[in-house]
């Protein structure tokens, strides 16, 4: 946005500076061919200094500059140099696609700079010659509008056909890391799953055989039983994330009350609010919010207790702002190494162009706080 405004402000500054200069040229041009009364000097600033809004109205500063630069050539009959204002007219119209009005008021001017020339000196040859003259200045103009007019719109081809390369690029990216973790998510469950699931089977078996025959079971035994276990839901768990991301692109908040009855079943005492106008979400977007939920409140089972934990989401004109705050054991001050869920929640808020806080809250708990940039209401997509 600020790019845009600075971008703005040079281009405003330069045809400032181009009207000044093609409006210097004309007034000592006419100073030194004759010595122009108030009225013709003030016929040549306006008609100059008009130049500077060509981008904004091309038609409009072809209007005012050729009538302004008739009035002048009629009041002064001055000599070739005063359609120079009215050229740049022309040229800026055509860049701007507006060949016909840049040809028809070439057109007019010529005629009435012709007649005015044999009026005051009826000497056809000389004025043949002006008009030839000028009628070379008025095609350049016109043609290198309507180059000038192509070249920008190939420019605009040739970025749009490097975003959509590199947008293809990215969605090839995108495909290929899926088909990956999918591969990898086979991997594990064929591998891990098995053998882990032999551990555990083994394990049981000997606790079961040590009680039956009225002993007690090894400590160790005991851990290995419980660890297997623990290790089982944690694949579980991976294998499922690894698959759903892949298999199920489109969850998004609205799932947000499926993912907090899932929170409220497992023992967390969830409070889930909205805040601001909701409304259709990017798919990057709306997804990135609710993995962010949903790893924010997987953390809140493993690492706090399952504590008391409030969701917020709120939308603004230019962003949707994410919070998780629960009240676990956290304190100001605790060194929180990020793990593999924290890293995640990064890489897709830093891929969207967002920003992502994670920290102890002043009071006790941990905090996430994502913010996701959005397009202002009623832009187009």
């Amino acid at each position: 946005m600020r790019g845009d405004i600075g971008r703005a402000g040079r281009r405003a500054l330069l045809d400032t500076a181009g009207a000044a200069a093609v409006g210097t040229l004309v007034v000592t041009a006419a100073c030194l061919a004759s010595s122009p009364g108030v009225l013709d000097l003030l016929l040549v600033v306006v008609g100059s200094l008009a130049l500077a809004a060509h981008r904004r109205l091309p038609r409009a500063v072809l209007v005012v500059t050729t009538v302004c630069m008739f009035g002048y050539a009629v009041h002064d009959r001055p000599g070739s140099w005063v359609a120079l204002p009215v050229v740049v007219a022309v040229h800026a119209a055509a860049r701007n696609g507006h060949r016909a009005q840049a040809a028809a008021v070439g057109a007019v001017f010529l005629v009435g700079y012709s007649t005015v020339l044999l009026v005051a000196a009826p000497d056809v040859r000389d004025t043949v010659e002006r008009i030839l003259l000028l009628l070379g200045w008025f095609l350049c103009a016109g043609v290198t509008g309507l180059i000038d007019k192509n070249w920008q719109a190939y420019l605009r081809q040739t970025e749009q056909r490097a975003l959509d390369a590199e947008r293809t690029r990215e969605e090839t990216a995108l495909r290929r890391a899926g088909e990956e973790r999918l591969r990898i998510a086979r991997e594990l469950h064929d591998s891990l799953t098995h053998s882990i699931s032999i551990v555990k089977l083994q394990a049981g078996v000997a606790v079961h055989l040590a009680r039956k025959r009225g002993a007690e079971a090894e400590p160790a035994l005991l851990a290995i039983q419980e660890a297997s276990g623990e290790a089982m839901r944690e694949l579980r768990s991976t294998l499922e994330v690894l698959r759903t991301d892949v298999v199920d692109p489109r969850t998004g908040l609205d799932r947000i009350d499926e993912l907090a009855g899932r929170a409220r079943a497992a023992g967390i005492v969830l409070a889930v609010a909205v805040e601001g106008e909701e409304r259709p979400l990017p798919a990057d977007v709306d997804g990135a919010a609710y993995r962010i939920v949903q790893e924010a409140l997987t953390n809140v089972a493993r690492h706090a207790d399952r504590a008391g934990t409030s969701v917020r989401l709120a939308y603004g004109d230019t962003a949707l702002v994410v919070t998780v705050d629960d009240d676990g054991p956290c304190t100001p001050g605790d060194r929180v190494t990020p793990g593999t869920g924290l890293t995640g929640m990064r890489e897709r808020v830093t891929a969207l162009g967002g920003t992502l806080e994670t920290a102890p809250r002043a009071r006790g708990g941990f905090s996430v706080r994502a913010e996701l940039p959005l397009a202002p209401r009623g832009a187009a997509g």
